[in-house]
C-alpha cells in the first residue's frame, strides 16, 4: 500500500483526533484552539492537493480499512466528484481561520467542535458507504448543533434545538432507507449496490429505501418546505462559524445525495423507476422559487443570504432531477460545478457579513448604507461575490447555472430552464437591495440619530453598538474575502477545465 492510499483515511481521522487537543490542552493554556485548527486545516489541504493530484492524473484512489472485501469492510474512495467536495472542504476549513483569529469565536471548545465537523465533512465526501454514511452525517450534525448552539444568547440554543430535533429526523428517514435497501440487497458498499440493486427479488424495498432517503436529504440539503431549521441556524450561530456552517454543511449533504444518484441507485434505474424524476425536479424547482421569494423580502442581511441558499441548493436538486430525466451529462458538471462555486461564495459573503457586524454593528440591508464609502475593498468584494451568486459571467455562479440551464434544454425540459430565468431575476433583485444601499445610500448623519438608543450606522466607531469597532478588523479578515472573491472570478474561467476533470467520471457514471 503506497502513503497516497492512506490520505482519504489520514483525512478523516486527522482533524477528529486534532478535535480532542484544543479541550486537553485547554486544561493547561488559554486559547490553544486557533492554533491547533490552524496547523490542522492547513495539513489537511495540503494533503487534499496531494490526493486530488493523483486522482486527477491516475485515477481514482481507494482505501479498504483493515483490507477486508468491500461486501464486508469499509471502503474510502477519493474519485474526480468527491475530490472537489474534499478541496472545498479543506480551502474553506483552513480559510475561515484568518477570520476567527481576530473576529473570533476563540473558546477552545469551539475549535474542537470546528475540527469535529471538518472531519464529518471529509467523511461524507470520501464514504464508499451508505451506512458510514450516515455515521458521518450524525457527526457532521452534532458539530454543527454545538457550532450554532456557541452563539450568544437564548435564540442561539433554540435555533440549535430547531435544527437538532429536523436533522434528527432527516437522519433517521434516511437510515430507514438505508435499511430497507440492506433487506433487498445484503451488501452496504455503494459499488457493490450499483450491481445489486437492478438484480433485487424485492423491488418495493428498493423503492421504499429510495423514497425515505429523498425525504432525509431534502431536509439535509434545506429544501423548502422542510427549509425551516436553516435561516434559524445561519442568523444565530457565531460571524465566525456561520461562513463554515453556510458553505459546507448542506454542500456536503448535497453532493452525498448527488453521489446516491449517479453511483448507488444510476441513472438508468432511476430514470426506468415511475415518478423518480419528476419528484426530484419538483423539489429542486419548488425550492428555487420559494428560496428567492423569501429572500427578497429579509431584511437582516444573514436570513437573506440563508434563503438564497435554500434557491441555490434547490438549483442543485434540480439539476440531479435533470440527470435522471434526460441522462444530462451537462447537467451533472453544472450541478458539480456549481455546488463548489455556491460553497466559495457563501463562505466569502457571510465572512463579509461578519466583518461588517464586528466593524460597524450592521445587521440589516439598511444598516449597510454608504459601506462602499467607509469600506470600499470590502463592499467591493461583496459587490463581486453578489454578481457571482446571480450568475453574471465570467463568474462561477454563471458556470454553473449555464450548464445545468444548458442539461435542461438538451433534455427538452423547458418548465426548469424557466425556473432557473426567473430565479436569476428574484436573485438579482435582492442582490440589487444590498448593492444599492451600499454605494448608492448615505449613511445617517450623527445628529439625525435619536438619543439615548445607539444606531448602528456606517459612519464611525462612536455610533456602532455593542462594541463594534472599525479597529477590530484585521488584514486577515479583509483579504480572506478578497481571496474569495478572486477565486469566484478565476473558478468562473476554469469552468471548462473543471468539466475536463469530472470526464472519467462521467464517463464510468453515463457508460
Amino acid at each position: 500500500m503506497s502513503s497516497v492510499d492512506l490520505l482519504p483515511a489520514l483525512l478523516i481521522v486527522a482533524p477528529i483526533v486534532a478535535a480532542t487537543l484544543p479541550i486537553a490542552l485547554g486544561l493547561r493554556y488559554d486559547r490553544t484552539g486557533w492554533a491547533v485548527a490552524a496547523v490542522t486545516t492547513t495539513g489537511l489541504f495540503a494533503a487534499a492537493v496531494a490526493l486530488a493530484s493523483e486522482v486527477y492524473t491516475a485515477g481514482q484512489v481507494i482505501h479498504r480499512l483493515g483490507g477486508y472485501p468491500r461486501t464486508y469492510g469499509i471502503e474510502l474512495v477519493a474519485d474526480q466528484f468527491s475530490m472537489l467536495i474534499v478541496l472545498l472542504v479543506t480551502g474553506v476549513a483552513a480559510g475561515v481561520l484568518a477570520y476567527t483569529r481576530r473576529g473570533g469565536p476563540r473558546g477552545n471548545t469551539f475549535y474542537s467542535a470546528y475540527l469535529l465537523l471538518v472531519g464529518g465533512l471529509l467523511g461524507i465526501s470520501l464514504t464508499g458507504d451508505v451506512f458510514n454514511l450516515f455515521v458521518f452525517l450524525e457527526i457532521t450534525s452534532l458539530a454543527t448543533y454545538a457550532l450554532v448552539a456557541s452563539g450568544d444568547g437564548a435564540e442561539s440554543a433554540v435555533a440549535a434545538l430547531k435544527y437538532l430535533i429536523l436533522g434528527t429526523v432527516a437522519a433517521s428517514m434516511y437510515l430507514t432507507g438505508v435499511a430497507f435497501v440492506f433487506m433487498a440487497t445484503g451488501t452496504l458498499n455503494m459499488i457493490e449496490l450499483t450491481s445489486a440493486i437492478p438484480a433485487a427479488e424485492r423491488p418495493i424495498l428498493i423503492r421504499a429505501g429510495l423514497g425515505f432517503m429523498i425525504v432525509g436529504f431534502a431536509t439535509k440539503v434545506a429544501q423548502w418546505p422542510v427549509h425551516t431549521w436553516q435561516p434559524n441556524a445561519y442568523q444565530q450561530a457565531p460571524d465566525g462559524a456561520t461562513p463554515l456552517i453556510a458553505a459546507l454543511v448542506s454542500s456536503a449533504s448535497a453532493y452525498a445525495f448527488g453521489r446516491l444518484i449517479v453511483t448507488v441507485f444510476e441513472v438508468d434505474y432511476l430514470a426506468a423507476t415511475a415518478n423518480a424524476a419528476p419528484i426530484v425536479l419538483a423539489i429542486g424547482c419548488v425550492s428555487v422559487l420559494a428560496g428567492t421569494t423569501l429572500a427578497v423580502i429579509q431584511t437582516d442581511v444573514k436570513r437573506m443570504l440563508a434563503y438564497s441558499s435554500v434557491s441555490q441548493f434547490g438549483l442543485i436538486v434540480a439539476a440531479y432531477g435533470v440527470v435522471i430525466a434526460g441522462s444530462s451529462e451537462t447537467a451533472l458538471i453544472g450541478a458539480a460545478i456549481h455546488l463548489v462555486g455556491h460553497g466559495l461564495l457563501k463562505a466569502g459573503l457571510f465572512l463579509a457579513v461578519g466583518l461588517v457586524a464586528v466593524s460597524y454593528g450592521a445587521r440589516t440591508v439598511d444598516e449597510y448604507a454608504g459601506l462602499a464609502t467607509e469600506r470600499p475593498v470590502v463592499a467591493g468584494s461583496m459587490a463581486v461575490l453578489l454578481f457571482a451568486l446571480v450568475g453574471i459571467p465570467p463568474s462561477v455562479g454563471f458556470v454553473g447555472k449555464w450548464y445545468i440551464a444548458l442539461g435542461a434544454v438538451e433534455s427538452q425540459l423547458w418548465p426548469v430552464a424557466a425556473v432557473i430565468v426567473l430565479s436569476t431575476m428574484l436573485t438579482l433583485a435582492y442582490a440589487a437591495r444590498l448593492l444599492e444601499k451600499m454605494y448608492f445610500t448615505h449613511p445617517p448623519s450623527i445628529e439625525s440619530i435619536p438619543s439615548p438608543e445607539p444606531v448602528a450606522t456606517d459612519g464611525g466607531d462612536a455610533t456602532a453598538p455593542d462594541g463594534a469597532s472599525p479597529d477590530a478588523v484585521s488584514i486577515g479578515m479583509v483579504s480572506i474575502v478578497v481571496v474569495a472573491a478572486l477565486a469566484a472570478v478565476a473558478l468562473g474561467f476554469a469552468g471548462g477545465a473543471i468539466a475536463d476533470l469530472l470526464a472519467p467520471f462521467l464517463t464510468e457514471v453515463f457508460n
